[in-house]
């Protein structure tokens, strides 16, 4: 059927051929179905074409092809023969035509309908008159003209673009809409869209006009303002914890007070579910409730509760301004307490500007480590190694050492060792009682090198003391990551993507690792980078009435999020 459809709209001239003895009802019923369909699916098609050709006063129908009815009897006489007398005065056209109108059918889609009769009483059919009348329409270029075949084949291209899904069912109807229509069904009640098939592309929403039903999973039911639909507005208003000129810990606030609030566009806040002791009105008699069509792939706007996300970025925003205004202080604190315990042959913090191999230059917030072995200052990444410095009073115990002194030592790596265990014998036997440390005399050590040199013990032991303190705080604070992923992801809006799903950054692709952030965009949930995910814009649509982070792509998008 769409392929006749396709057939209808590239084709200057159709010939419906038949060899029945009469002109049966079934015949009449197809073709006005055909006309039908044709219309209503090519109608803006044919409209434009008005337009461009400024053909305004021309009708609709001028505009599809001529059909031909091509009627090869035997038996009887064909239309238009004298031998019927009722009938002498009627062309078969007319005749034709009042019987379309007889079943209830308008051939509108067709310029023009022509009869062709013939009565063949020996084995060879007559075309001859029949090619006269094609040629006759053929040479007819009243509205259509001669066009290259390069035209009729970008034409049935974009056709099979736009009626190129499947078909669920085959109906009775000689064209139903299943053939050219959306293929997407609503979740709630089953309709279907009526919206032409692949119209996703133009980014426009699946619609039917029949009544959705409600039901409880999907909670598909929306708020409009009853003040703006008696003013003929229709209103979107969502339940939302804070209005939209509060900062979001104000917001929270009056949350836990005074409860959910409804806010109207255009009529500011029309409710309040906890604004008085007793006596709070229905919230029935400040919307409209009305029952949307959930369509797969969708969300309606009233079902991205984001409340405990909310919540949890008040926190973040709180505690990072509270880091961000004492993370200077803390970190120059930090730096003269750890060279007030670190052994003589160390550099000071204070004199490590870059790290001592690769360059990089440390930001002041930024964490300096020490190699046990040369004493100098790396960054991480220079310093993965962990293998035994007795010769610098360390012990057995396997400790951070740089690349280039890993190098010299020839030793085997032992970082898995040193961070998949805590030991906190190490920690009782650098403070335990230790006849040098109580005389205070100096230790001789030999260095690699084999110099000798000379070291106050007790400065090893602070540092080996502060060290297992580090690490033993270092584990405990890893031991509480997982619960606090958890207590993040519960919090996670219905329409985000977990964490746990987020592999690589859904723009640039971008493999995550274990350091990098995954940020969610508060319009379409997906994960990103930060690069990928700058802009800064309210989406009201999900609950955001402040500026959130949201993907570069969604930002790009016109009008309101």
């Amino acid at each position: 059927m769409r392929l006749l459809m396709k057939i209808l709209a590239v084709s200057d001239v159709v010939i419906y051929r038949t060899r029945a003895e009469r002109l049966h009802s079934d015949m009449f019923t197809f073709l006005g179905d055909a006309s039908e369909a044709y219309i209503k699916y090519f109608t803006k098609d044919l409209q434009s074409v008005q337009q461009r050709g400024h053909m305004e006063n021309v009708p609709l129908c001028s505009l599809g092809p001529s059909i031909v009815i091509f009627q090869e009897t035997h038996y009887t006489t064909p239309l238009g023969f004298e031998n019927d007398p009722s009938e002498h005065d009627n062309s078969p056209e007319e005749i034709l035509r009042s019987n379309f109108f007889n079943i209830g059918r308008n051939p509108a889609a067709f310029s023009s309908i022509n009869y062709v009769g013939t009565r063949t009483t020996t084995q060879s059919t007559d075309f001859s008159i029949l090619l006269n009348e094609v040629k006759k329409n053929l040479k007819n270029k009243t509205v259509r003209s001669a066009r290259p075949v390069s035209v009729i084949f970008n034409a049935l291209m974009f056709l099979n673009d736009k009626f190129g899904d499947d078909i669920n069912d085959i109906l009775p109807n000689s064209f139903p809409d299943e053939y050219f229509t959306c293929v997407s069904k609503c979740l709630s009640c089953s309709a279907r869209c009526g919206k032409n098939m692949n119209h996703e592309k133009e980014e426009k929403e699946h619609r039917s006009e029949q009544k959705c039903t409600y039901q409880a999973q999907f909670d598909n039911k929306v708020y409009t303002c009853k003040a703006c639909h008696e003013k003929g507005v229709e209103s979107l208003v969502i339940p939302k914890t804070a209005e939209t000129q509060d900062s979001p810990l104000v917001g929270l606030a009056k949350y836990a007070w005074s409860g959910y609030v409804l806010e109207c566009p255009k009529c500011g806040v029309i409710y309040r579910s906890r604004q008085f002791w007793y006596g709070n009105g229905e919230v029935e008699n400040f919307v409209r409730i009305e029952i949307k069509h959930v369509w797969p792939g969708t969300r309606l706007p009233n079902t991205s509760q984001n409340s405990a996300r909310r919540i949890l970025d008040g926190m973040m925003n709180l505690a990072d301004a509270i880091t961000n205004v004492s993370a200077k202080p803390t970190k120059a604190v930090t730096s003269w307490v750890t060279d007030k315990v670190a052994p003589t042959y160390w550099t000071p913090n204070y004199l490590i500007i870059d790290c001592a191999k690769c360059g990089h230059d440390f930001e002041e917030t930024e964490k300096k480590h020490h190699c046990r072995a040369c004493g100098r200052g790396y960054c991480d990444s220079c310093t993965q190694h962990r293998i035994p410095v007795p010769d610098r009073g360390w012990g057995d115990t396997p400790v951070r050492v740089c690349d280039d002194c890993f190098t010299k030592s020839g030793q085997v790596d032992q970082s898995s060792v040193q961070k998949n265990s805590i030991d906190i014998s190490e920690l009782l036997e650098a403070i335990d009682d230790d006849p040098e440390i109580d005389t205070g005399e100096m230790v001789a050590i030999k260095t690699a090198k084999n110099i000798p040199t000379r070291h106050p013990p007790e400065v090893l032991t602070t540092r080996k003391v502060t060290e297992q303190v580090q690490s033993t705080l270092s584990f405990l604070s890893s031991s509480l990551e997982y619960p606090l992923e958890y207590l993040v992801d519960s919090a996670r809006p219905d329409y985000w993507v977990p964490d746990s799903k987020i592999l690589n950054c859904h723009s640039c692709e971008m493999e995550f690792s274990k350091k990098d952030s995954k940020h969610h965009c508060r319009k379409c949930g997906k994960g990103f980078c930060d690069p990928c995910s700058k802009s800064r814009v309210p989406v009201p649509s999900r609950g955001w009435d402040y500026p959130v982070r949201v993907c570069n792509g969604c930002s790009l998008k016109k009008g309101p999020l």
